[in-house]
């Protein structure tokens, strides 16, 4: 399954969900309604009605009433609880007890984790999530949260990094990183927030009934009263059971098949079935399991790599343990669960050697040379899906970072000033004029430092100038949103100083404003355009000729890269022509590219393809070309890995 066929799962998923919970919800208001007119029918006045009509018709106002409260608290408590997890995936993390792994950690257990977890960012193509630990769960277990890319989080037990080698735990990574990429994390959010809803009447009755109980006690045998409030706390008790009932339903409906995927996607990056079918493995024979014991496992159980509970059946979140080893490894039976001692692991070295294996040959090429169709199809295909020889590049990438630039994106003081000069113009024509603005507006010491990574990042190739960007997210996060609103705002004042935009690094800009956009607000994601079929249309076409236009050097090449790129759309483009304008502003690009995201996923798929082909029209792309294609598709939302091409230029 293709990355735009796992968003449409996704959409579909959340469709369902919204259509169960319509109907457990009608279910459990009628319900509550009837509760209520049982206790007006047992407390009521002798003078009433007891006819059922007549009953209802004398208390219709009341019951009416009941049923509208009851929906408007029942949205309410969904609404509320999805503020709550509004704030992103780190937020999740920390309510269920996680610790944030700085960037500059010298833990070797931590560190190898943010290894991990940035290798696997980079060879994705989107931007390093926070990472967390949480340090009061010794059992194995692991969950990826979050709205968007942009604000995800990634968390891992104390167990999982004392128990698990290298191997184990990039199995376990990848698994939560198929969940970021195919949109797993969004719909967990949401369930979340809508299961909430459902189950908190059961926590109410369980108060009312307790309540109720030591209110029977106490009272009189004449107080008709506790006796009914006793009753009604157990049929909102049984209802919040319905609820629950509906709640693992739903959640399993919507999980087990994709635990099976982000399985085997996890086998797809690592290029081996043993990591994460060990760190299974190890779930089975180890006595904590993955129980997870300070959040309620009824509310996150979803969003897990393991169970978190005990919980097993058909109405189970994640496949049976042993039928996820046996997709793995068919050979696997339950009595070979190894035995894992936390006594034997704790006694060993803290973590192996975190060195990858040298990146044979340096740059290698993936993409099959033979036209720009096949380009296109080649690099298509690998949005969402990244091969073990995208993760091997990003841990040669990572590893051959020079140091100061690397420690620099680590650092919530100096990756602002990192982030700046990745968008100073690469030319050197107007560097200088955009270092006088750092020096006015940033002072001396941080200008001769912005010039000091300028000529660093000159010094490297442009392969790892969004690596970089990818690597710094976190640590600007950190940082106040005042800091960040002024970060934009002066990163378009150096792109917009000669009066004349490299696209290039307009992708850099609108990278940074994108994701941290989103990280600020992540469920107030940026909204696509609502746009007639024409302006997509007419967008699609204007982003093909700033590309033909950028990327090639004569009016006769610029004209067959968009040749090519307008037969990869259809009959319906084949009436237009290149035409050169180089006038072409933020506002305007941004405008074009918010008009873009309102593709579905077949157009966003067609509209990759058509990138590809302009760029690469003769069937060879350069490391800048390959950049390009991937700034302009991280700025549609795709993240596309690495393109692996020869260093020819």
């Amino acid at each position: 399954m293709n990355f735009f066929a796992a968003q449409d799962q996704a959409r579909k998923a959340s469709r369902r969900l919204i259509l169960a919970y319509i109907a457990a919800t009608v279910l459990i208001v009628a319900g509550v309604t009837a509760i209520v007119g049982f206790a007006l029918f047992s407390i009521g006045n002798t003078g009433y009605d007891y006819t059922p009509g007549g009953f209802i018709s004398a208390n219709a106002g009341i019951l009416a009433g009941t049923a509208l409260l009851t929906t408007l608290f029942i949205l309410g408590a969904s609404l509320f609880k999805t503020s709550v997890l509004s704030s992103g995936g780190g937020a999740v993390a920390t309510q269920m007890g996680g610790t944030l792994v700085p960037a500059d950690v010298r833990d070797p257990l931590r560190r190898r984790l943010r290894n991990v977890v940035e290798e696997m960012a980079i060879a994705s193509g989107v931007p390093v999530p926070e990472i967390y630990v949480l340090e009061e769960e010794s059992s194995i277990n692991a969950f990826a949260a979050g709205f968007t890319p942009s604000d995800a989080a990634v968390a891992v037990t104390r167990g999982t990094l004392e128990l698990l080698d290298r191997n184990e735990l990039q199995g376990v990574i990848a698994h939560e990183f198929s969940h970021i990429l195919n949109g797993d994390m969004r719909l967990n959010i949401r369930l979340m927030g809508v299961l909430f809803g459902i189950m908190v009447l059961s926590l109410i009755g369980r108060l009312i009934v307790r309540g109720g109980y030591h209110a029977s006690i106490i009272s009189s045998r004449r107080d008709r009263g506790a006796p009914v409030v006793l009753i009604v706390g157990l049929g909102l008790a049984i209802l919040g059971g319905i609820g629950m009932f509906f709640a693992r339903v739903i959640k399993a409906g919507v999980s087990r098949q994709r635990e099976f995927l982000a399985d085997a996607s996890a086998v797809q990056f690592t290029r081996q079935s043993e990591g994460i079918a060990n760190a299974l493995k190890k779930i089975g024979g180890y006595s904590q399991g993955s129980l997870i014991q300070a959040a309620d496992p009824e509310e996150v159980s979803h969003m897990l790599f393991g169970s978190g509970s005990k919980f097993a059946g058909i109405f189970a979140t994640h496949p049976p343990l042993i039928d996820r080893i046996q997709a793995l490894d068919p050979g696997f039976r339950e009595s070979d669960f190894p035995q894992v001692d936390p006594r034997q692991h704790r006694s060993m070295e803290r973590a192996p050697s975190d060195t990858a294996a040298a990146f044979a040959g340096g740059v290698t090429t993936a993409i099959a040379s033979g036209g720009a169709q096949v380009l296109a199809e080649s690099i298509a295909e690998t949005v969402g899906q990244p091969e073990n020889e995208h993760v091997e590049y990003a841990q040669h990438l990572r590893q051959s970072t020079p140091e100061s630039l690397y420690e620099a994106a680590h650092s919530a003081e100096f990756a602002y000033l990192l982030t700046i000069a990745l968008i100073l113009d690469r030319s050197g024509r107007m560097v200088d004029r955009q270092l006088a603005l750092a020096k006015e507006q940033l002072g001396t010491e941080r200008a001769r430092l912005l010039r000091r990574y300028y000529d660093e990042l000159a010094a490297t190739g442009p392969e790892y100038r969004l690596p970089l960007l990818e690597i710094a997210f976190p640590a600007l996060k950190l940082r106040p949103v005042q800091e960040l609103s002024y970060l934009v705002s002066l990163a378009t004042r150096m792109i917009e100083i000669d009066g004349e935009i490299d696209l290039y690094e307009y992708c850099f800009y609108r990278i940074l404003m994108s994701n941290l956009g989103k990280a600020v607000d992540p469920s107030g994601r940026r909204r696509a355009l609502r746009s007639k079929r024409g302006d997509l249309q007419a967008s699609t076409i204007g982003l093909l000729r700033v590309l033909a236009d950028y990327g090639h050097d004569n009016e006769s090449e610029r004209e067959a890269a968009f040749a090519t790129g307008i037969e990869t759309l259809g009959p319906w483009a084949r009436d237009y022509v290149y035409e050169s304008d180089r006038k072409f502003t933020v506002a305007v690009l941004d405008h074009g590219l918010d008009v873009l995201l309102g593709l579905n996923s077949k157009g966003k798929e067609s509209l990759l393809r058509a990138i590809s082909a302009t760029a690469g029209h003769d069937g060879k792309l350069t490391i800048t070309e390959a950049e390009l294609i991937r700034a302009v598709c991280a700025t549609l939302d795709y993240p596309l890995p690495p393109i692996l091409v020869h260093r020819s230029r």
